[in-house]
């Protein structure tokens, strides 16, 4: 049970360790881009390519899904960034129960975005959590974590990928170890918990009073999606690429633009300053700042926000 690409690479290995995937079950096709094409979720594309059976209900809190299930009759459920939390009629079913896949090491970062949210707050270690699902918001028991470091530039893109990776390899060994009876249950900590809450739009909005450390984050964690953005000359502008430039005091405005070449835009922050070195304006491609200012006027002292 699975939507995104983070789930794929766990799909398979499923199929590749010889498993029999008897359905995958996935979140109903939705609308995307300008056209608002239907599009299938990543994981029924890779289920139809391997003629898996594929399930997409609406909702899982109902009567008629739960029969559908006990119909499959799983020894097993695996979910891995599904999106919907499964009742206990359903978890209930499967001899073996249902292991989850996290992008995180619980119990911090719960929730629907801990990839976005471990970079936006700053954090170098992130990971991998396999764990008993039960019917709260990933509370269930842990079972193996696997840890890695989150570089000053990546981005959630580029640890969405990695983990989607590394978690296909630690659900390998999750099963391994279900199979061979040396599986260890380990109750999560309520009170060490963190909360990853979903993303929106909104949250990609710069506040240039905060450090040059804190926007750089929020850019790293809002790519590719949402975008971090500001607004210049009344036109929005969102920033892709960013480094820190300095973390020292200064009298500045915040979102005062300090200089601007080919190298990038140095911006005064509420603390230190970052140098903005990709953005994209609406009906426009991403573009490197040298590249933006060959055709289009920005001039120091001007401020964003």
């Amino acid at each position: 049970m699975g939507t995104p690409e983070f789930a794929v690479p766990s799909l398979d290995m499923l199929l590749k360790e010889g498993y029999e995937v008897v359905a995958v079950v996935t979140q109903p096709d939705k609308p995307k881009g300008r056209g608002k094409k239907m599009c299938f979720p990543p994981v029924k594309e890779y289920a139809i390519k391997q003629g898996i059976e594929v399930l997409q209900p609406d909702k899982v809190k109902t009567s008629d899904f739960a029969d559908k299930i006990k119909e499959i009759n799983p020894d097993l459920l695996v979910t891995a960034a599904y999106g919907k939390i499964l009742p206990k009629s359903v978890l209930d079913i499967p001899k073996y129960g249902c292991i989850n896949v996290h992008g995180s090491l619980l119990p911090k970062y719960r929730g629907a975005a801990p990839i976005q949210w471990s970079i936006i707050n700053g954090e170098k270690v992130t990971g991998i959590t396999t764990m008993f699902t039960d019917v709260g918001m990933d509370t269930g028991d842990m079972l193996l974590k696997e840890s890695i470091e989150i570089n000053e530039h990546m981005t959630a893109g580029e640890l969405h990928d990695k983990l989607s990776v590394l978690g296909a390899e630690v659900l390998k060994v999750t099963l391994q170890k279900l199979e061979d009876g040396s599986l260890v249950r380990t109750p999560q900590s309520d009170s060490e918990a963190t909360y990853a809450s979903m993303m929106t739009k909104e949250i990609g909005l710069i506040d240039w009073t905060k450090s040059s450390k804190e926007i750089h984050n929020l850019i790293r964690g809002t790519n590719p999606w949402p975008g971090s953005y500001t607004y210049y000359s009344g036109e929005k502008m969102k920033i892709w690429l960013t480094s820190v430039m300095s973390e020292d005091e200064h009298n500045l405005k915040a979102g005062t633009i300090c200089n601007v070449s080919k190298d990038g835009i140095i911006v005064a922050c509420g603390i230190g300053k970052l140098i903005i070195k990709e953005v994209q304006f609406e009906c426009c491609r991403r573009m490197c700042v040298e590249d933006y200012i060959c055709g289009h006027k920005m001039d120091e002292g001007e401020v964003f926000g």
